[in-house]
């Protein structure tokens, strides 16, 4: 054997170890399902330079072990979000959740993700539409006395995004402690401009982002690249915040104006579960800046005198990377499951694992009037087809499918018989189950619920149903197309 000979021998030998490694390690993998596991296996079976690639970069997921290491201590720091010592007994009573003995197992679960109890004493406006949403958050920021936290996943500097800049020197001017936290990767037209890199930083205002990129090349040594952080959460003073799916952008979102306008739906809130977003706030703030600000958690705030005893229970839940992966869709299959009457979805990103399209079909099955809406056009033609791969068997089992057609239905939103809803930045996809940080309030309330109810019926009266003669009648290359992609959801 010639030097060339062995030295190729050689390489094949490491490189064949390696292989099969890869694919042990595949295997072995915890939390992933068998499908995730096979397809995994087989990706990189049938293209093995490809296939390793592939998986060394996107097949697990991985923040990073320092980052992983950063949150841990973080969440070590943060006083308990549940503490009520500091309270008078009224205050006590006044945030004591009022929650029907049928429903305190779904606030159980959304318990189990991040420790946050229900609390009473809220109120809520759903807002109009995006640029009242704008208005709202511009008003509330000109009236701040204390702070002002934001974290969008996109802010652009459009109109929308520039009135939001301008409020925030305005109240830094005053005096109004502002941290703004952007995204790396949605946010990253902002974070190049000169209005986050000068104008704001010289007016005083904070600002951090979150998952940085960095050099795309070293990047997947400390963790995946796509695990994005894709919360959308504002806290003022306290005691106000929002929830939704809306980022800081003109409804044109001129970056992909074709599918304009995206249609978002978010509530303002006001009242003690303010603070649980808060906690979500200075989690992400501290895990990315050198900066202590776990006191604000303690603040026993004053909330309005303006706001009624009588106001409803919510509680926000926070997913990601570094809570368990099976969060996000164990509180949506509990919510389907728990349905009796009516379930109605919104969702723009559908690409389901095999227990929750089990739960919506058992729903259907059931007898519950089930209902989703997706956008007729989504900017992701790869989620899309994904998404409609499912339309047979829904449709089968008696789920009614709709589809928008006035634009982007971006709108994340679940209500269930009336009483119980669900909003904020999660999808009903993998790459919410597992990859992004996000953040929702799961409520008890029916006046709110009829509202998002009603909200959800001018979606309907914009749609188009899909029949199951509509999905059979499909090309059968419309249809290969379809279930290849769907085929590989476990893999992207």
């Amino acid at each position: 054997m010639t030097e060339q000979q062995l030295f190729t021998a050689i390489w094949a030998v490491l490189f064949f170890i390696f292989h099969v490694g890869l694919v042990a390690r595949a295997i072995l993998r915890p939390h992933r399902e068998p499908a995730s596991r096979i397809a995994w296996v087989v990706v990189i079976a049938v293209l093995p330079i490809g296939g390793m690639i592939a998986y060394l970069l996107l097949g697990e997921t991985s923040i990073g072990r320092r980052r992983r290491a950063r949150a841990r201590q973080v969440l070590a720091l943060l006083p308990d979000v549940n503490q009520t010592a500091q309270l008078t007994a009224d205050e006590i009573t006044y945030r004591r959740p009022n929650i029907p003995e049928r429903y305190e197992d779904l606030f159980r679960i959304g318990q189990s993700v991040n420790g946050f109890e229900p609390v009473g004493g809220n109120q809520a406006r759903l807002l109009a539409d995006s640029q009242a949403t704008i208005d709202a958050i511009v008003a509330d920021i000109d009236a701040a006395q204390v702070h002002v936290h934001l974290l969008f996943y996109i802010w652009l500097p459009d109109h929308s995004g520039l009135t939001v800049v301008a409020a925030l020197k305005r109240a830094a001017a005053r005096g109004v402690i502002c941290r703004v936290m952007v995204d790396g990767l949605g946010s990253r037209i902002m974070l190049r401009s000169v209005y986050w890199s000068q104008m704001m930083r010289e007016a005083g205002v904070l600002v951090a982002t979150a998952l940085p990129i960095g050099n795309p090349l070293l990047h997947p040594l400390r963790g995946r690249i796509d695990l994005r952080n894709h919360r959308k959460i504002v806290v003022i003073d306290h005691h106000i915040t929002y929830c939704g799916s809306q980022n800081c952008a003109d409804p044109e979102f001129r970056i992909k104006a074709k599918y304009a306008p995206w249609v978002d739906l978010m509530v303002r809130f006001v009242g003690p579960v303010a603070l649980q977003n808060q906690h979500l706030f200075v989690s992400d703030w501290m895990a990315q800046v050198n900066e202590d600000i776990s006191d604000l958690l303690s603040v026993s705030e004053t909330l309005p005198a303006s706001l009624s005893a009588t106001g409803f229970s919510a509680q926000v839940i926070g997913t990601g990377p570094t809570i368990r992966y099976s969060a996000m869709p164990e509180v949506f299959e509990t919510l389907i499951y728990a349905a009796r009457r009516e379930l109605f979805i919104t969702t723009p990103y559908f690409v389901p694992d095999e227990s929750m399209l089990a739960a919506l079909c058992t729903s259907a099955r059931r007898g519950v009037t089930s209902t989703i809406i997706f956008p007729a056009r989504n900017d992701s033609w790869i989620v899309a087809a994904a998404s409609r791969s499912y339309y047979g068997e829904l449709l089968t089992a008696g789920v009614r499918i709709f589809e928008y057609q006035a634009g982007l239905l971006h709108a994340k939103s679940l209500t269930m018989d009336g009483d119980v809803s669900l909003i904020g930045s999660a999808n009903m996809d993998r790459r919410s189950f597992e990859l992004n940080y996000e953040n929702n309030i799961l409520l008890y309330d029916p006046v709110l619920s009829e509202k998002l109810r009603l909200r959800q019926a001018t979606y309907l009266a914009q749609s188009r149903q899909v029949t199951l003669e509509m999905v059979q009648a499909w090309s059968v290359s419309h249809r290969l197309l379809n279930n290849t992609i769907a085929m590989f959801g476990p893999v992207l």
